[in-house]
């Protein structure tokens, strides 16, 4: 079959490899539909230290972290659920040695890294979902165990932002969503998003105003820098901001340490693979299985950018739209649509 795999110069090529043919115990063959580049994709073939633990072993070195496709078959222990369903794929989530990565027509892969697609929605529409959706759900497990009542996200407007919106919803956890434009704030209240302010002149004091107001005590910040520093002073007391992403590391975050006194803050990072609903087989499962019948929110859908096949690989990860959406990698036989029509 197709592949695309990583050379030891951290390059891509396709490949001709071996197509899986049985599934270790554990895991599951699927055809794929679509695979994502995610913005890891990028950074981890160039930089793979900056995935702190090792990159999981892939087969045949095929590269390649989310996707999306149709289960073809089960190896021993794996749910008779998985059986010819469609599933979104983010295989980072259960490392192991026979996987095979996604950017292939046959993966195989834990089904512990798949979660189960309802049948009237389409597979490519999660094709890099899961990264998302499982980060929002860990997060927001994490905060609630260390007793936060609501939650500040910046990059609001993200695909994460989005999956972090919905799942908060559905818990009924109080949520502040930070965006940098109008249009972006129209965007999330026309999602049915409460509580959105744009970083504009004379936010901190709305922001301040509200946080409190919510006992908004987590920050979940995927853009660091200038941005940290100027909601700092807005947080409440004993907030803690979990830095996840660096949008806006171009520039230093610059603050008081006097706030750390007075308002007894606490700066730490998130991983998701770090959390303790990914490191914990049981919570794992759970948290899938919880994901189930949320899944279909439009919220958490990827956002689809330009199809490419496997031999545009150069292109693809070239791809960049202002608008965050992703290029999208179609196996042997899938149709590419053309870039007049996206």
């Amino acid at each position: 079959m197709k592949a695309i795999c990583v050379t030891a110069s951290r390059d891509l090529e396709v490949r001709d490899i071996p197509t899986p043919e049985q599934p270790a115990a554990g895991h599951v063959l699927v055809a794929m539909t679509a695979s994502a580049i995610n913005h890891g994709d990028k950074t981890f073939l160039k930089m793979p230290a900056a995935a702190g633990p090792q990159i999981p072993a892939s087969r045949h070195d095929v590269w390649g972290a989310s996707g999306a496709g149709r289960v073809l078959a089960l190896g021993a222990g794996v749910p008779t659920d998985y059986a010819g369903k469609q599933v979104a794929i983010y295989r980072s989530l259960t490392r192991s040695a026979d996987s095979v990565g996604l950017w292939c027509e046959t993966a195989a892969i834990p089904y512990t890294s798949c979660l189960i697609l309802p049948d009237h929605v389409h597979a490519r529409d999660y094709c890099g979902s899961l990264v998302n959706v499982i980060t929002a759900y860990a997060f927001l497990e994490e905060i609630a165990e260390a007793g936060h009542k609501g939650v500040i996200v910046t990059a609001g407007n993200s695909a994460t932002g989005h999956a972090m919106a919905a799942l908060a919803r559905a818990r009924r956890m109080p949520a502040i969503f930070l965006v940098r434009s109008e249009a972006a704030a129209e965007t999330l209240r026309s999602l049915g998003v409460e509580h959105v302010i744009v970083t504009s002149d004379g936010y901190a004091a709305q922001l301040a105003t509200l946080a409190a107001a919510l006992q908004a005590t987590a920050v979940f910040d995927g853009v660091g820098g200038e941005l940290l520093g100027n909601i700092a002073p807005a947080l409440p007391m004993n907030a803690t901001v979990y830095c996840y992403g660096f949008l806006g590391a171009a520039a230093p975050a610059a603050m008081h340490t006097t706030l750390f006194m007075m308002k007894n803050l606490t700066i730490r990072r998130f991983s998701n693979f770090e959390s303790a609903t990914v490191k914990q087989p049981a919570r794992l499962v759970a948290a899938l299985k919880a994901l189930e019948p949320l899944i279909a929110d439009p919220m958490f859908a990827t956002w689809l950018g330009q199809e490419f096949s496997y031999e545009q690989i150069g292109e693809a990860m070239a791809y960049a739209s202002s608008g965050g959406r992703k290029a999208i990698l179609i196996a042997q036989g899938g149709s590419v649509v053309p870039q007049s029509l996206q």
